[in-house]
């Protein structure tokens, strides 16, 4: 399968300057997805029921999940490592390094989400990195906040979508995917990161 990208997306106008040095780039359809992709990865992915440790006792993680080293392990799906190569041709020179990994999340319904986080920087890292997140299927609110609290920005990531969060976004701000109680089909999220960021 072939990784249709719209090129001039690539541009600055897409880029939303947040405080603290952060910003986020939003590009509605950057990937022209088929439907049938979708289905193609629910199949072919691992997928993983996680648990955490929070609030002070160890909870069923509200999604499913999957990881993938793309530099060392097989792709599930060919076409991760098509969007890979995309965005290291997008961003790579900005990031000054490739992005190596791919994490998956399957959120099943509107009761599945991911609290507010940053990602973890990793030791021996810069603060400042990126995280590419593809969607795929059904699409949802991607919130941001300050880190700490404040006003919150709520973004729809739909199927085909492209959001990425760089510079110190995952030291100052926050992120998350809220549950909702409306109706809402199950969706795919497919986040690009560089080595040492999880």
């Amino acid at each position: 399968m072939s990784v249709a990208v719209q090129g001039a997306l690539f541009d600055s106008e897409h880029r939303r300057p947040l405080a603290g040095g952060a910003w986020i780039d939003v590009r509605p359809g950057w990937f022209d997805a088929p439907a049938a992709l979708f289905d193609e990865l629910l199949a072919a992915v691992d997928w993983r029921a996680e648990r955490r440790r929070m609030y002070e006792r160890t909870l069923d993680v509200p999604r499913l999940c999957s990881f993938v080293d793309l530099t060392t392990s097989e792709a599930p799906h060919p076409v991760l490592k098509g969007l890979r190569r995309r965005l290291n041709d997008a961003y790579a020179g900005e990031l000054g390094e490739p992005f190596t990994t791919a994490g998956l999340c399957l959120y099943r319904d509107g009761d599945d989400s991911v609290a507010w986080h940053g990602d973890t920087i990793g030791r021996g890292r810069t603060a400042d990195t990126m995280v590419a997140i593809v969607g795929l299927g059904a699409g949802r609110t991607f919130a941001l906040r300050p880190r700490g609290g404040g006003s919150s920005l709520r973004i729809r990531h739909g199927h085909g979508d492209l959001l990425v969060m760089g510079g110190s976004c995952q030291r100052t701000w926050e992120h998350a995917i809220p549950k909702t109680s409306r109706a809402v089909g199950p969706r795919i999220s497919i986040q690009f990161r560089p080595r040492g960021v999880r």
